[in-house]
Protein backbone atom coordinates (compact mmCIF):
# COMPACT_ATOMS: atom_id res chain seq x y z
CA UNK A 1 0.00 0.00 0.00
CA UNK A 2 1.32 3.44 -0.94
CA UNK A 3 2.05 5.55 2.18
CA UNK A 4 -0.34 8.45 2.70
CA UNK A 5 0.93 11.80 1.50
CA UNK A 6 1.75 13.93 4.52
CA UNK A 7 0.14 17.39 4.39
CA UNK A 8 2.68 20.23 4.24
CA UNK A 9 1.42 21.81 7.48
CA UNK A 10 1.24 18.58 9.44
CA UNK A 11 3.01 18.79 12.82
CA UNK A 12 4.78 15.45 13.25
CA UNK A 13 4.63 15.24 17.07
CA UNK A 14 3.63 13.41 19.13
CA UNK A 15 2.25 11.09 16.43
CA UNK A 16 3.15 10.43 12.81
CA UNK A 17 0.63 11.17 10.09
CA UNK A 18 -1.91 8.31 9.90
CA UNK A 19 -0.32 6.57 12.88
CA UNK A 20 -2.82 4.07 14.24
CA UNK A 21 -3.63 4.02 17.95
CA UNK A 22 -5.65 1.76 20.23
CA UNK A 23 -7.56 4.03 22.59
CA UNK A 24 -9.97 3.80 25.53
CA UNK A 25 -12.64 6.48 25.23
CA UNK A 26 -13.53 8.16 28.52
CA UNK A 27 -15.93 10.98 27.65
CA UNK A 28 -17.54 13.19 25.02
CA UNK A 29 -16.79 16.79 24.17
CA UNK A 30 -19.59 19.31 23.76
CA UNK A 31 -18.99 18.87 20.00
CA UNK A 32 -19.94 15.21 20.29
CA UNK A 33 -16.43 13.79 19.85
CA UNK A 34 -15.01 10.93 21.86
CA UNK A 35 -12.19 11.86 24.26
CA UNK A 36 -9.31 9.43 24.85
CA UNK A 37 -5.73 9.63 26.09
CA UNK A 38 -2.59 8.02 24.72
CA UNK A 39 0.19 8.15 27.34
CA UNK A 40 -1.57 11.16 28.85
CA UNK A 41 -2.00 12.95 25.52
CA UNK A 42 -5.58 13.90 24.59
CA UNK A 43 -6.95 12.48 21.33
CA UNK A 44 -10.39 13.40 19.95
CA UNK A 45 -12.18 10.70 17.94
CA UNK A 46 -15.54 11.58 16.32
CA UNK A 47 -17.98 8.66 16.35
CA UNK A 48 -16.40 6.98 19.37
CA UNK A 49 -18.49 6.64 22.55
CA UNK A 50 -17.59 6.66 26.25
CA UNK A 51 -16.55 3.24 27.51
CA UNK A 52 -15.34 1.99 24.12
CA UNK A 53 -11.98 0.70 23.03
CA UNK A 54 -11.31 1.79 19.48
CA UNK A 55 -8.68 1.79 16.78
CA UNK A 56 -8.12 5.27 15.36
CA UNK A 57 -5.84 6.94 12.82
CA UNK A 58 -4.22 10.31 13.60
CA UNK A 59 -4.58 13.10 11.03
CA UNK A 60 -3.82 16.24 13.10
CA UNK A 61 -1.53 17.18 15.98
CA UNK A 62 -2.24 20.47 17.77
CA UNK A 63 -0.40 22.14 20.63
CA UNK A 64 -2.00 20.03 23.35
CA UNK A 65 -4.22 17.46 21.60
CA UNK A 66 -4.54 15.34 18.48
CA UNK A 67 -7.45 14.39 16.21
CA UNK A 68 -8.00 10.95 14.77
CA UNK A 69 -10.49 9.15 12.54
CA UNK A 70 -12.36 6.15 13.91
CA UNK A 71 -11.26 2.99 12.09
CA UNK A 72 -12.76 0.21 14.19
CA UNK A 73 -14.69 -0.28 17.43
CA UNK A 74 -12.86 -3.06 19.25
CA UNK A 75 -15.05 -3.07 22.38
CA UNK A 76 -18.42 -1.31 21.89
CA UNK A 77 -20.26 0.59 24.57
CA UNK A 78 -23.50 -1.03 25.73
CA UNK A 79 -25.26 2.19 24.64
CA UNK A 80 -24.08 1.89 21.02
CA UNK A 81 -26.95 1.45 18.54
CA UNK A 82 -27.23 1.17 14.77
CA UNK A 83 -27.56 4.62 13.13
CA UNK A 84 -30.77 5.08 11.16
CA UNK A 85 -29.15 7.23 8.47
CA UNK A 86 -26.76 5.59 5.94
CA UNK A 87 -24.84 8.88 5.80
CA UNK A 88 -24.12 9.00 9.54
CA UNK A 89 -20.43 9.71 10.07
CA UNK A 90 -20.11 11.27 6.61
CA UNK A 91 -22.71 14.04 6.96
CA UNK A 92 -21.87 16.46 9.76
CA UNK A 93 -25.48 17.15 10.75
CA UNK A 94 -25.79 14.44 13.43
CA UNK A 95 -23.29 13.26 16.01
CA UNK A 96 -25.29 10.82 18.18
CA UNK A 97 -27.33 8.50 15.96
CA UNK A 98 -25.07 5.68 17.17
CA UNK A 99 -25.88 6.52 20.82
CA UNK A 100 -28.92 5.17 22.71
CA UNK A 101 -31.32 8.06 23.38
CA UNK A 102 -31.33 7.85 27.18
CA UNK A 103 -27.53 8.01 27.10
CA UNK A 104 -27.69 11.09 24.83
CA UNK A 105 -29.85 12.86 27.41
CA UNK A 106 -27.59 11.84 30.30
CA UNK A 107 -24.50 13.18 28.51
CA UNK A 108 -26.20 16.45 27.62
CA UNK A 109 -27.12 16.91 31.28
CA UNK A 110 -23.54 16.19 32.31
CA UNK A 111 -22.12 18.54 29.68
CA UNK A 112 -24.24 21.46 30.93
CA UNK A 113 -22.99 20.80 34.47
CA UNK A 114 -19.37 20.60 33.26
CA UNK A 115 -19.62 23.81 31.21
CA UNK A 116 -21.16 25.66 34.14
CA UNK A 117 -18.40 24.43 36.45
CA UNK A 118 -15.48 24.99 34.06
CA UNK A 119 -16.50 28.27 32.39
CA UNK A 120 -18.83 29.87 34.92
CA UNK A 121 -17.30 28.43 38.12
CA UNK A 122 -20.89 27.51 38.98
CA UNK A 123 -21.65 24.46 41.11
CA UNK A 124 -25.38 23.80 40.90
CA UNK A 125 -27.46 20.63 40.39
CA UNK A 126 -28.59 20.39 36.77
CA UNK A 127 -31.99 18.79 36.26
CA UNK A 128 -32.09 15.82 33.87
CA UNK A 129 -32.34 16.89 30.24
CA UNK A 130 -35.93 16.67 29.01
CA UNK A 131 -36.26 14.54 25.92
CA UNK A 132 -38.15 15.23 22.74
CA UNK A 133 -41.46 13.41 22.13
CA UNK A 134 -40.05 12.52 18.70
CA UNK A 135 -36.47 11.31 18.34
CA UNK A 136 -36.54 11.22 14.53
CA UNK A 137 -38.80 13.02 12.09
CA UNK A 138 -39.00 16.06 14.34
CA UNK A 139 -37.17 18.80 12.46
CA UNK A 140 -39.64 21.08 10.66
CA UNK A 141 -36.96 23.08 8.83
CA UNK A 142 -33.87 22.08 6.89
CA UNK A 143 -31.51 24.20 4.78
CA UNK A 144 -29.63 22.03 2.26
CA UNK A 145 -26.93 23.83 0.31
CA UNK A 146 -24.59 23.36 -2.62
CA UNK A 147 -21.45 24.84 -4.12
CA UNK A 148 -21.40 26.38 -7.60
CA UNK A 149 -22.07 23.49 -9.98
CA UNK A 150 -19.38 22.65 -12.50
CA UNK A 151 -20.42 22.92 -16.13
CA UNK A 152 -22.05 19.70 -17.25
CA UNK A 153 -22.30 18.25 -13.73
CA UNK A 154 -25.94 17.16 -13.44
CA UNK A 155 -25.49 15.33 -10.15
CA UNK A 156 -23.65 17.83 -7.98
CA UNK A 157 -24.13 17.28 -4.23
CA UNK A 158 -27.01 19.06 -2.49
CA UNK A 159 -26.95 18.53 1.24
CA UNK A 160 -24.92 19.42 4.30
CA UNK A 161 -21.29 19.88 5.28
CA UNK A 162 -19.27 16.71 5.58
CA UNK A 163 -18.24 15.78 9.10
CA UNK A 164 -15.04 17.51 10.14
CA UNK A 165 -14.90 19.87 7.15
CA UNK A 166 -15.74 23.50 6.50
CA UNK A 167 -16.50 23.32 2.76
CA UNK A 168 -17.11 19.86 1.31
CA UNK A 169 -20.80 19.00 0.94
CA UNK A 170 -22.31 15.53 1.28
CA UNK A 171 -25.26 14.78 -0.98
CA UNK A 172 -28.33 14.16 1.20
CA UNK A 173 -31.36 12.80 -0.68
CA UNK A 174 -33.31 12.30 2.58
CA UNK A 175 -32.81 13.31 6.21
CA UNK A 176 -34.28 11.06 8.93
CA UNK A 177 -34.42 13.80 11.56
CA UNK A 178 -36.56 15.96 9.25
CA UNK A 179 -40.36 15.59 9.27
CA UNK A 180 -42.04 13.25 6.84
CA UNK A 181 -43.55 16.20 4.97
CA UNK A 182 -40.15 17.86 4.53
CA UNK A 183 -38.63 14.64 3.24
CA UNK A 184 -41.53 14.18 0.84
CA UNK A 185 -40.90 17.65 -0.62
CA UNK A 186 -37.12 17.33 -0.80
CA UNK A 187 -36.77 15.28 -4.04
CA UNK A 188 -38.76 17.81 -6.06
CA UNK A 189 -36.71 20.74 -4.75
CA UNK A 190 -33.47 18.90 -5.52
CA UNK A 191 -34.64 18.12 -9.06
CA UNK A 192 -35.77 21.71 -9.63
CA UNK A 193 -32.43 23.02 -8.37
CA UNK A 194 -30.53 20.80 -10.80
CA UNK A 195 -32.78 21.92 -13.65
CA UNK A 196 -32.05 25.55 -12.80
CA UNK A 197 -28.33 24.81 -12.60
CA UNK A 198 -28.43 23.21 -16.07
CA UNK A 199 -29.89 26.48 -17.36
CA UNK A 200 -26.96 28.35 -15.85
CA UNK A 201 -29.02 30.19 -13.21
CA UNK A 202 -26.43 29.82 -10.42
CA UNK A 203 -23.19 31.80 -10.55
CA UNK A 204 -22.30 30.59 -7.08
CA UNK A 205 -23.54 28.11 -4.49
CA UNK A 206 -26.76 28.67 -2.60
CA UNK A 207 -28.75 27.60 0.45
CA UNK A 208 -32.19 26.10 -0.04
CA UNK A 209 -35.08 26.06 2.42
CA UNK A 210 -37.75 23.53 3.28
CA UNK A 211 -40.04 24.39 6.20
CA UNK A 212 -43.18 22.57 7.29
CA UNK A 213 -45.83 25.01 8.52
CA UNK A 214 -49.60 25.22 8.87
CA UNK A 215 -49.62 26.28 5.23
CA UNK A 216 -47.72 23.15 4.18
CA UNK A 217 -44.05 22.80 3.21
CA UNK A 218 -42.66 26.06 1.82
CA UNK A 219 -39.35 26.76 0.10
CA UNK A 220 -39.65 30.55 -0.30
CA UNK A 221 -37.63 32.16 2.51
CA UNK A 222 -39.75 35.33 2.27
CA UNK A 223 -43.10 33.57 2.49
CA UNK A 224 -45.36 34.46 5.45
CA UNK A 225 -46.10 31.27 7.38
CA UNK A 226 -47.64 30.21 10.69
CA UNK A 227 -47.15 27.61 13.41
CA UNK A 228 -49.18 26.43 16.41
CA UNK A 229 -47.50 26.47 19.83
CA UNK A 230 -49.90 25.35 22.52
CA UNK A 231 -52.91 27.67 22.35
CA UNK A 232 -51.12 30.23 20.18
CA UNK A 233 -50.96 30.68 16.44
CA UNK A 234 -47.76 32.47 15.51
CA UNK A 235 -47.00 34.04 12.15
CA UNK A 236 -43.46 34.66 10.96
CA UNK A 237 -41.37 34.72 7.78
CA UNK A 238 -40.27 31.27 6.63
CA UNK A 239 -36.58 32.14 6.47
CA UNK A 240 -36.46 33.86 9.86
CA UNK A 241 -35.46 32.17 13.09
CA UNK A 242 -38.15 30.03 14.69
CA UNK A 243 -37.52 26.89 16.72
CA UNK A 244 -37.42 23.80 14.49
CA UNK A 245 -38.87 21.13 16.80
CA UNK A 246 -42.61 21.84 17.15
CA UNK A 247 -43.14 18.65 19.15
CA UNK A 248 -41.26 19.81 22.27
CA UNK A 249 -41.70 23.56 21.78
CA UNK A 250 -44.95 23.91 23.81
CA UNK A 251 -43.32 22.23 26.84
CA UNK A 252 -40.18 24.34 26.39
CA UNK A 253 -42.13 27.63 26.27
CA UNK A 254 -44.37 26.59 29.15
CA UNK A 255 -41.36 25.91 31.38
CA UNK A 256 -39.85 29.34 30.65
CA UNK A 257 -43.14 31.12 31.33
CA UNK A 258 -43.79 29.17 34.52
CA UNK A 259 -40.26 29.95 35.70
CA UNK A 260 -40.85 33.66 35.00
CA UNK A 261 -44.06 33.58 37.03
CA UNK A 262 -42.36 32.04 40.06
CA UNK A 263 -44.64 32.41 43.05
CA UNK A 264 -46.75 35.01 41.29
CA UNK A 265 -45.04 38.07 42.77
CA UNK A 266 -44.27 39.53 39.33
CA UNK A 267 -47.07 41.45 37.62
CA UNK A 268 -45.11 42.32 34.48
CA UNK A 269 -42.89 40.51 31.96
CA UNK A 270 -40.17 41.83 29.64
CA UNK A 271 -38.90 39.64 26.80
CA UNK A 272 -35.51 40.53 25.33
CA UNK A 273 -34.53 39.07 21.94
CA UNK A 274 -38.25 38.38 21.51
CA UNK A 275 -38.35 37.44 17.80
CA UNK A 276 -41.93 37.04 16.65
CA UNK A 277 -43.12 36.99 20.25
CA UNK A 278 -43.12 33.37 21.41
CA UNK A 279 -42.37 33.93 25.10
CA UNK A 280 -44.08 37.31 25.53
CA UNK A 281 -47.28 36.03 23.97
CA UNK A 282 -47.17 32.67 25.77
CA UNK A 283 -46.87 34.58 29.06
CA UNK A 284 -49.50 37.24 28.35
CA UNK A 285 -52.39 35.56 30.14
CA UNK A 286 -50.34 35.24 33.33
CA UNK A 287 -49.14 38.86 33.57
CA UNK A 288 -50.86 42.24 33.60
CA UNK A 289 -48.64 43.46 30.78
CA UNK A 290 -45.77 42.14 28.70
CA UNK A 291 -43.27 43.93 26.46
CA UNK A 292 -40.86 42.50 23.91
CA UNK A 293 -37.76 44.00 22.31
CA UNK A 294 -36.24 42.71 19.06
CA UNK A 295 -33.57 44.13 16.74
CA UNK A 296 -35.45 43.00 13.61
CA UNK A 297 -38.19 45.43 12.71
CA UNK A 298 -39.84 42.79 10.54
CA UNK A 299 -40.01 40.43 13.50
CA UNK A 300 -41.56 43.15 15.65
CA UNK A 301 -44.24 43.70 13.01
CA UNK A 302 -44.97 39.97 13.12
CA UNK A 303 -45.04 39.99 16.93
CA UNK A 304 -47.61 42.77 16.92
CA UNK A 305 -49.66 40.89 14.33
CA UNK A 306 -49.44 37.78 16.48
CA UNK A 307 -50.71 39.65 19.52
CA UNK A 308 -53.73 40.84 17.52
CA UNK A 309 -54.26 37.43 15.94
CA UNK A 310 -54.44 35.79 19.37
CA UNK A 311 -56.53 38.55 20.95
CA UNK A 312 -53.82 39.61 23.40
CA UNK A 313 -54.22 43.32 24.10
CA UNK A 314 -51.77 43.50 26.99
CA UNK A 315 -48.65 42.92 24.83
CA UNK A 316 -46.46 45.59 23.25
CA UNK A 317 -43.33 45.23 21.12
CA UNK A 318 -40.42 47.58 20.45
CA UNK A 319 -37.87 47.47 17.64
CA UNK A 320 -34.31 48.08 18.79
CA UNK A 321 -31.26 46.38 20.20
CA UNK A 322 -31.75 44.39 23.38
CA UNK A 323 -29.52 46.86 25.23
CA UNK A 324 -32.22 49.56 25.05
CA UNK A 325 -34.84 47.34 26.64
CA UNK A 326 -34.26 48.72 30.11
CA UNK A 327 -34.93 52.27 28.91
CA UNK A 328 -38.18 51.12 27.34
CA UNK A 329 -39.56 49.08 30.23
CA UNK A 330 -42.26 51.09 32.03
CA UNK A 331 -42.58 48.49 34.80
CA UNK A 332 -41.24 48.63 38.39
CA UNK A 333 -38.24 46.27 38.57
CA UNK A 334 -39.37 44.65 41.82
CA UNK A 335 -42.55 43.46 40.06
CA UNK A 336 -40.97 42.51 36.73
CA UNK A 337 -39.75 39.19 35.35
CA UNK A 338 -37.30 39.15 32.43
CA UNK A 339 -36.89 36.42 29.80
CA UNK A 340 -33.75 36.60 27.68
CA UNK A 341 -33.04 34.37 24.68
CA UNK A 342 -29.87 35.74 23.05
CA UNK A 343 -28.00 34.38 20.01
CA UNK A 344 -25.19 31.87 20.42
CA UNK A 345 -22.65 34.56 21.36
CA UNK A 346 -24.60 35.33 24.54
CA UNK A 347 -25.70 38.63 26.05
CA UNK A 348 -22.50 40.62 26.27
CA UNK A 349 -21.12 42.71 29.12
CA UNK A 350 -23.13 45.87 28.34
CA UNK A 351 -26.44 44.06 28.45
CA UNK A 352 -25.55 42.27 31.70
CA UNK A 353 -24.48 45.55 33.33
CA UNK A 354 -27.75 47.25 32.36
CA UNK A 355 -29.79 44.28 33.51
CA UNK A 356 -28.09 44.33 36.90
CA UNK A 357 -28.74 48.07 37.17
CA UNK A 358 -32.43 47.57 36.36
CA UNK A 359 -32.56 44.54 38.71
CA UNK A 360 -35.73 42.66 37.70
CA UNK A 361 -37.24 40.39 40.32
CA UNK A 362 -36.72 37.23 38.24
CA UNK A 363 -34.58 36.35 35.21
CA UNK A 364 -35.12 33.38 32.91
CA UNK A 365 -32.10 32.89 30.64
CA UNK A 366 -32.83 30.70 27.60
CA UNK A 367 -29.77 29.64 25.62
CA UNK A 368 -28.71 27.49 22.67
CA UNK A 369 -25.09 27.78 23.88
CA UNK A 370 -24.56 26.72 27.52
CA UNK A 371 -20.90 27.82 27.32
CA UNK A 372 -21.65 31.52 26.74
CA UNK A 373 -24.63 31.21 29.07
CA UNK A 374 -22.29 30.00 31.83
CA UNK A 375 -19.97 32.95 31.18
CA UNK A 376 -22.83 35.46 31.46
CA UNK A 377 -24.28 33.80 34.55
CA UNK A 378 -20.93 33.97 36.30
CA UNK A 379 -21.04 37.78 36.01
CA UNK A 380 -24.63 37.90 37.25
CA UNK A 381 -24.00 35.64 40.22
CA UNK A 382 -20.78 37.42 41.20
CA UNK A 383 -22.79 40.64 41.50
CA UNK A 384 -24.38 39.14 44.60
CA UNK A 385 -27.85 40.27 43.51
CA UNK A 386 -29.17 36.92 42.28
CA UNK A 387 -29.25 33.25 43.16
CA UNK A 388 -29.75 30.32 40.80
CA UNK A 389 -33.09 28.61 41.26
CA UNK A 390 -33.05 26.02 38.47
CA UNK A 391 -30.99 24.77 35.52
CA UNK A 392 -33.05 22.76 33.03
CA UNK A 393 -31.71 21.44 29.69
CA UNK A 394 -34.08 20.51 26.85
CA UNK A 395 -33.31 18.26 23.90
CA UNK A 396 -34.74 20.18 20.96
CA UNK A 397 -32.33 18.41 18.58
CA UNK A 398 -32.14 14.64 19.23
CA UNK A 399 -29.31 12.74 17.55
CA UNK A 400 -27.17 15.89 17.56
CA UNK A 401 -24.80 17.54 20.01
CA UNK A 402 -26.97 20.67 20.36
CA UNK A 403 -28.49 21.59 23.73
CA UNK A 404 -31.06 24.20 24.71
CA UNK A 405 -30.77 25.22 28.34
CA UNK A 406 -32.90 27.35 30.67
CA UNK A 407 -31.41 28.90 33.80
CA UNK A 408 -33.72 30.54 36.33
CA UNK A 409 -32.50 33.35 38.60
CA UNK A 410 -34.28 34.96 41.53
CA UNK A 411 -33.32 38.26 43.12
CA UNK A 412 -31.94 37.89 46.61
Amino acid sequence: MTPARVPAKFKAEPFAYHQELTLDVAALTNLGEGVARADGWVVFVPGALPGERVRARVWHNAKNFSRADLLEVLVPAKERVEPRCPLFGKCGGCQYQNFEYGAQLAWKTQQVAELFARIGKISFPVSPCRGSPKRYGYRSKITPHFERPRSGDANFPIGFLAAGTARRIVDVPACPIATDAVNAALPRLRALTRERAARGEFRRGATLLLRETLEGVVSDAKAPVSERVGELTLRFVAGDFFQNNPFILPEFAEFAVRAARGNGACRFLADAYCGSGLFALSAAKFFERTIGVEVSEDAVVKARENAALNGLANCSFVAGSSEIIFKEIPFPPEETALIIDPPRKGCGADFIAQMLAFAPQRVVYVSCAPDTQARDLQTVLESGKYALEAVQPFDLFPQTRHIENIAVLAKK
